[in-house]
């Protein structure tokens, strides 16, 4: 257990950072490319006792979590776009969704056999910046990308969520 692997002790290296799904109203999303970090910020509150000026003590005050980007190329799915558009849309305040445009985000990052590793809770999602098109260039040799600034209220590690057995077999779909 010193190299941080229970059920895979024959492991060495840490898990990769490209095999990894999001999944938005319970369905994956196609095509996620880069996701950004999970960020976690707690405020330092700084107090002095009256007995004790001569050090400050310090609490936990409170917590923020950075808002993440998601990228993916650019295809026929406009499942990004839908819900980039819940929140003012062209239309003005009263095309607001005002019921639906916070959504709950499922993280999964995997080992090389597609096995779940990790997931993440993602809890009261909504974007804040939609990128539909990139800037264009005839000379470039890449993939058109659309991007998501998600704002989240908190995430969690789904504690159920154990170490896969990397010599069972894999389970198909």
């Amino acid at each position: 257990m010193a190299d941080g692997f229970t059920k895979n002790a024959h492991r060495y290296d840490p898990y990769k950072n490209f095999k990894f799904r999001v999944i938005l109203d319970e369905q994956p999303v196609l095509g996620v490319s880069k996701v950004g970090s999970l960020r976690r910020t707690t405020e330092v509150v700084t107090h002095r006792s009256g007995g004790d000026n001569s050090r400050d003590y310090k609490s936990p005050g409170r917590s923020t979590f950075d808002a993440i980007t998601m990228e993916r190329g650019i295809t026929h799915d406009r499942e990004f776009e839908r819900w980039a558009n819940l929140v003012h849309p062209y239309g003005g305040d009263a095309g607001m969704d005002l019921v639906n445009y916070k959504k709950n985000l499922t993280l999964e990052v995997m080992n090389e056999r597609g096995q779940v590793a990790f997931r993440y809770f993602l809890y009261g999602c909504w974007v804040s910046e939609f990128t539909a098109m990139p800037d264009l260039d005839a000379n470039a040799n890449a993939v058109a990308i659309e991007s998501l600034k998600i704002e989240i209220e908190g995430w969690e590690r789904d504690p159920d969520t154990k170490e896969p057995d990397e010599s069972a077999d894999v389970p198909l779909g």
